[in-house]
């Protein structure tokens, strides 16, 4: 296992690093700390050959300019928050609306914007950044000083845990997610849309025009949504209006399970995606327009990638039914998501 950290840039009057892990098998991961970002992620299809698997920009600079998520760390509130606000113990709390008349993955300034300290763990077996940032009482509105952790560590079994850590000191919500947006043939190598995946979940939370979930939880199947076996991503996508984005009620609630699997044929490179959270958001990546220049000048156009981000269900804060996301004083905050990779 080796490590390297440099210093790239400053911002916000703090030293941006950039991490570079890489295993004994040549798997590498590029992580920074501003946003607790996953730059770059290599991965050998089933020829040896390495390629890069993320989209995301070369220098830190990028970052700041048009950027939707690219590897972030999101929250405090990952997804959506209808009307931006919520009550908490009778009080409103109302929140930045960067999505519309809604909230999004934790306002305008979240956590993917902020610059997080940053320390080297890890042993001879794994290796790995933790990221750590204090989100001060009414950031973005919501209420409670958060402690957070984000830790990412490379594993010899070719595996890259994100583990996620935090305390408040007042009753508050939180939910935290990754968002990288894959393409297992590499980054800038077309479209998503050939790439077979496969989703373990029988339910899924239908929302309004607005991307809100309406309170219901329906099953998948008969619908473009079924993925519980393996579906090309393009079979069935332009049966729905924009495409997948869309948030998928887990079959496994009982601790860390399978939650998604994704082939590509080509490269044969197989993605395993593991977590605790009870929610997983399929996004095929609508909104890449050709307007984006990343890694290498290459050009992201419509589905270049997609995004599978473990979460609790968008709008929970507003809809009681939902799998509760309220942190109390005296409570730990944990979740764990896994990616796995191998060929076939």
């Amino acid at each position: 296992m080796k490590m390297q950290e440099k210093i790239v840039a400053e911002h916000d009057g703090k030293e941006i690093k950039f991490f570079q892990l890489e295993n004994s098998h040549g798997l590498k991961v590029l992580l920074m700390n501003y946003g607790a970002t996953l730059i770059s992620l290599f991965v050998p299809d089933r020829q040896g050959n390495l390629a890069d698997i993320t989209l995301g920009f070369d220098s830190f600079e990028e970052y700041l300019g048009k950027n939707p998520y690219f590897g972030s760390t999101v929250g405090r509130y990952a997804n959506r928050i209808g009307r931006a606000k919520f009550v908490l113990d009778g009080r409103e709390y109302r929140l930045a609306k960067n999505d519309g008349e809604n909230h999004l993955h934790g306002g305008i300034k979240g956590f993917d914007k902020v610059v997080w300290e940053a320390e080297p763990i890890g042993n001879s077996h794994l290796l790995g950044v933790n990221f750590s940032y204090l989100s001060p009482d009414g950031e973005e509105g919501y209420p409670g000083n958060l402690s957070c952790q984000v830790s990412y560590l490379l594993t010899e079994s070719d595996e890259l845990h994100i583990s996620y850590l935090a305390t408040t000191d007042k009753i508050t919500h939180l939910n935290l997610s990754h968002h990288s947006y894959f393409n297992l043939a590499g980054q800038g190598q077309g479209d998503i849309l050939g790439h077979e995946l496969q989703i373990f979940a029988s339910r899924y939370t239908p929302v309004d025009e607005n991307l809100i979930p309406t309170g219901e939880i329906k099953e998948v199947e008969g619908t473009p949504l079924d993925f519980r076996q393996p579906r090309v991503i393009g079979e069935r996508l332009n049966q729905l209006p924009g495409g997948y984005d869309h948030n998928f009620v887990l079959d496994n609630r009982g601790g860390l399970g399978l939650a998604a699997r994704v082939f590509e044929p080509f490269s044969g490179r197989l993605m395993e995606l593991y977590t605790t959270e009870p929610g997983l958001q399929f996004y095929s990546g609508n909104f890449l327009d050709g307007t984006i220049r990343g890694k290498g000048g290459k050009v992201y156009g419509k589905h270049f990638g997609f995004c599978l981000e473990p979460q609790h269900f968008p709008d929970s804060p507003n809809k009681p039914d939902f799998p509760s996301t309220i942190l109390r004083p005296g409570e730990m905050y944990r979740s764990l998501t896994i990616f796995k990779f191998l060929t076939k």
